[in-house]
């Protein structure tokens, strides 16, 4: 019989006195050929492996360096499935805290409960960037609003400049609340900050607002001047990003085909074809879109694999780099000529009429919702300086001035 460590017990027999003897095993020779044979690194690859040898301080040195520089979320992944000790330093709370922004860039097909787990070990550790991300997503994907807006809150505190506007979206529009909820000066103040740290949508949104009384003391002047402000930023940014283009990113397009239905306040002040100053954004026809956002694109791609409809009755920012949903019915502000466009924010509006809206935009005596309702308030200078009834109507043609 044998025990477990695979010895037998002792052997019982009976000598001719009738006498039981045991007999005794020599365990200290046989012991040898039981014991696991213990293989080195270089019996197995015929080399010695170094690796081992490393101190863990300079691995993770050299894994907080790759991490912020990964260009993918696989290649920091690929690092994590790659041993058992690079998996457990991969976590450490050092390096998950300098991990990049496009780190951060899950697709929306791709989310599981793994990718969650993961950015939220990155938001304990410290990364705003990953706080801001998990933010916007808890928000408004998984409607998770109290956890989505202090995780903003948290990038905000530390001096993170799109946590800050998408915070002043939110008070803006009183998202995840009624709109009784809209704080009008904590928005204006918001975007204050952001555009004091360079976020340039956060500056255009800062000059809408001044030009248009709204949460603030109008000043036309200082308003037109930050708006000046924003363009120029966003063209120097354009200049910074491409070295050698393909294509001429910056030329004269007077519109030879001016808008079909030019507005008034367009006519007198010369844009839109004509004489006068040109726009800004005539000499910027060829500038390309801003990258959004991961946290933006994937909002996007997490509504589009859900038809575009967000809830009953909700609707999605119609500037394509946002993908920001209503919280509740008529939250945002709609094209006051078309009625067929909404928009979260001035700034959102600004860059999808440069874009695309002012080609397309073509005015209606009255549109009517969904539901029947009819909205035609066109009027951008309601109560509160600029908030107009149903929620807010925007006029798309007034932008063509303000954006110069």
């Amino acid at each position: 019989m044998r025990t477990r460590r695979g010895l037998c017990y002792p052997r019982v027999v009976e000598d001719k006195n009738m006498r039981v003897v045991k007999r005794r095993r020599d365990f200290a020779a046989e012991q040898v050929s039981y014991r696991k044979r213990s293989r080195n690194s270089s019996d197995i690859a015929g080399k010695r492996d170094l690796f081992d040898s490393l101190p863990d301080d300079l691995v993770i040195s050299i894994l907080c360096k790759l991490s912020s520089s990964a260009t993918c979320p696989s290649d920091f992944a690929n690092v994590l499935l790659t041993c058992r000790r690079l998996n457990g330093l991969g976590l450490n709370s050092l390096v998950l805290s300098k991990t990049s922004q496009k780190t951060f860039a899950i697709r929306a097909k791709n989310w599981s409960e793994f990718a969650h787990r993961f950015l939220k070990l990155c938001a304990d550790a410290g990364n705003v960037e990953a706080c801001y991300t998990l933010g916007m997503i808890r928000f408004y994907c998984l409607h998770n609003r109290g956890s989505g807006a202090s995780l903003m809150a948290k990038a905000a505190i530390s001096s993170h400049a799109q946590a800050l506007y998408s915070l002043a979206v939110i008070q803006f529009n009183g998202s995840g609340g009624t709109k009784n909820d809209k704080d009008l000066r904590a928005g204006v103040a918001l975007c204050a900050r952001a555009a004091f740290l360079g976020h340039i949508d956060a500056l255009r949104e800062l000059g809408h607002c001044l030009q248009d009384g709204y949460g603030v003391r109008q000043n036309i002047t200082e308003g037109r001047r930050f708006l000046v402000q924003a363009n120029a930023r966003e063209l120097a940014a354009v200049f910074s990003t491409s070295a050698n283009p393909t294509r001429p990113l910056f030329t004269w397009n007077p519109l030879p085909l001016p808008h079909p239905h030019p507005h008034p306040r367009t006519m007198n002040s010369g844009g839109g074809g004509g004489g006068g100053c040109p726009l800004l954004s005539d000499f910027g026809c060829n500038v390309p879109a801003p990258e959004a956002h991961p946290a933006n694109r994937f909002m996007s791609e997490w509504f589009e694999a859900r038809a575009g409809i967000p809830g009953p009755g909700l609707r999605l920012c119609s500037h394509v780099g946002c993908g920001r949903p209503e919280t509740r019915r008529h939250e945002f502000r709609r094209c006051s000529v078309c009625g067929t466009v909404n928009y979260c924010s001035r700034a959102c509006q600004a860059l999808d009429w440069k874009m695309k809206h002012k080609a397309e935009c073509t005015p209606t005596e009255r549109w009517v919702d969904e539901d029947g309702d009819g909205e035609g308030n066109g009027n951008g200078n309601g109560d509160n300086g600029g908030d107009g009834g149903g929620e807010d109507g925007v006029n798309g043609n007034d932008d063509v001035m303000l954006d110069s």
